[in-house]
């Protein structure tokens, strides 16, 4: 479902920054610069619901801190790839095992309904 969406999606120009006391040109290019670098991050079978919310979980994490015009942004991509990557292991798309486990519950309907 990711092909439905692009990163551009959830670009943010100067003015949907807020006020950074002058800051707001680099606070964009960062928090643009971390969507591209968490893009790829993201399953291609990911829903566009878990996308949104991993896109919005990152800006609710950085937004109004004084970390987005003070850290490298390095070390500021950094983070996003390790928070994004947490945040789709706990909320992203369901592991191998459970989808082995809705493949065999399927099984067990459809050789109920044999007899």
């Amino acid at each position: 479902m990711k092909d439905w969406l692009s990163v551009q999606d959830y670009l943010y120009d100067v003015r949907d920054v807020g006020d950074w006391e002058g800051e707001e040109e680099l606070v964009a290019d960062r928090i643009n610069t971390i969507y591209h670098a968490i893009w790829p991050l993201i399953p291609d079978e990911a829903d566009v619901a878990l996308i949104d919310r991993l896109m919005r979980d990152v800006w609710d994490q950085l937004r109004g801190s004084e970390v987005m015009v003070e850290a490298d942004e390095d070390e500021l991509v950094d983070w996003a790839v390790n928070h994004s990557r947490q945040f789709i292991e706990q909320y992203g798309a369901p592991s191998d095992d459970e989808d082995e486990d809705a493949d065999d519950d399927a099984e067990d309907v459809i050789d109920e309904e044999e007899y």
